[in-house]
């Protein structure tokens, strides 16, 4: 009799146990970075933050999760090197978890926006290269991903340099600010649906029956755009202009104007991220239910039991209520000084860079998405704008996080080769 048939039952409890915490950690790390721009900019309160998480997460993860699962779950370690040893597949899977979590669990005490795809990853790249031999690791897979590390927050940081550039001169210099923030931010709020709405019909629908066309998915799009601009208006015709003696320009008018629209950007950003960070919990689960269920066959393309993206949205949503608010107020307030305009430019550019690389398969890094959207907003107004001390330990919790991914993962894995092999 198998290991994997004689512990099977353990197997799943853990592995639904370890991916419900690793979901945790992603809550707590990555869902409150997604959300500490609206919550920052004071646009939204942390309790309509968590509302608008709680929906828009678990939407995204279910509709269009399914698209990086597959390059987390069975494209950094060679399926094929596991058929001999299908329970070191599980063992890995765990430890990788386990890992992730605990390392999550850290950073977000500290208020370190890590990256929760990084924590994975290096744990995956941990187990792989320790337990299967250096060979194991499809190599060229990771530096694909750790490209991406550097092309993320670089992307992200110079679209919200010219989304907020662009806000700036429209709107800020015109004569009547208030005026023309009402004349063109209904144009961004078409930008905002198209976008998401673009990204997720090309790629994300498949698995829930839904085959498009590119030209379908085109027209589609326009259409929710268009929807959601007239709701965008319907909100910013309730907005009447108010005087203050503090206020010789109007801003603050146009500024309440950016709330009504990082409503919409902050659900934007929240289905992103969904879609493309729910894989790093569901991914590994997926991987040990398969094959537990399987007795020990390998299958890279299994499908994502629905009850598994289910915990997995749970999971981030619990995460995000009881931890969050920590990260949040480094990404809402640490990095530079955030309003509703700022807060816009830097979440639109970052769902935008999540949506595309969700779109292409690449397992991209919301929070180093963010963080560069964020810093890019800052540098349109100058380096004194930024707090480089804050910038600086987040880089070095940057670096640190693959390590630590892979440290923990390879401890956790011949604890578990101890423990049941």
């Amino acid at each position: 009799m198998s290991i994997i048939a004689q512990h099977g039952e353990i197997f799943i409890i853990l592995a639904c146990l370890f991916g419900f915490f690793m979901a945790w950690g992603v809550g707590a790390n990555d869902v409150a970075n997604a959300m500490g721009t609206s919550v920052g900019s004071k646009a939204i309160t942390i309790k309509q933050a968590i509302l608008i998480a709680v929906v828009f997460e678990f939407l995204g993860a279910w509709l269009a999760g399914g698209e990086v699962t597959s390059t987390i779950r069975g494209g950094i370690v060679d399926p094929a090197l596991l058929e001999a040893d299908p329970q070191f597949l599980v063992y890995g899977m765990l430890s990788a978890l386990l890992a992730a979590a605990i390392w999550l669990l850290i950073a977000s005490a500290k208020g370190w926006p890590v990256s929760t795809t990084h924590s994975i990853v290096g744990a995956i790249v941990g187990f792989g290269a320790v337990g299967l031999g250096m060979e194991a690791v499809a190599w060229g897979k990771v530096g694909t991903i750790a490209s991406s590390w550097l092309i993320s927050p670089l992307l992200a940081g110079t679209i919200a340099f010219v989304l907020f550039k662009s806000v700036q001169h429209l709107i800020f210099e015109s004569h009547e600010p208030f005026a023309a923030a009402k004349r063109y931010v209904p144009g961004y709020v078409f930008l905002v649906g198209f976008i998401v709405a673009m990204v997720t019909l090309t790629k994300g629908l498949k698995h829930v029956g839904l085959d498009l066309s590119f030209g379908q998915s085109f027209l589609l799009s326009i259409l929710l755009g268009v929807a959601i601009m007239g709701v965008g208006i319907a909100m910013q015709r309730r907005i009447k202009y108010e005087r203050r003696a503090d206020d010789h320009f109007g801003f603050s008018n146009v500024e309440r104007v950016f709330g009504v629209l990082m409503i919409f950007t902050a659900c934007a950003m929240a289905f992103a991220h969904g879609s493309n960070d729910v894989a790093n919990a569901v991914g590994p689960l997926a991987a040990v239910i398969s094959v537990v269920r399987s007795d020990g066959v390998i299958d890279s393309a299994a499908l994502v039991p629905w009850w598994v993206l289910v915990l997995g949205g749970g999971g981030i949503v619990v995460g995000l209520v009881t931890y969050g608010h920590k990260v949040i107020a480094t990404v809402g307030t640490g990095i530079t000084e955030l309003t509703p305009s700022r807060g816009f430019a830097a979440t639109l550019a970052a769902a935008t860079t999540v949506v595309l690389a969700s779109g292409t398969g690449l397992p991209i890094s919301t929070t180093h998405t963010l963080v560069g959207a964020v810093l890019g907003v800052g540098l349109a107004r100058g380096m004194a704008a930024l707090n480089l001390g804050v910038i600086g330990t987040i880089v070095m919790s940057w670096l640190i996080t693959l390590p630590a991914g892979a440290g923990l993962s390879i401890l956790f894995f011949f604890t578990f080769k101890g423990i049941f092999g």
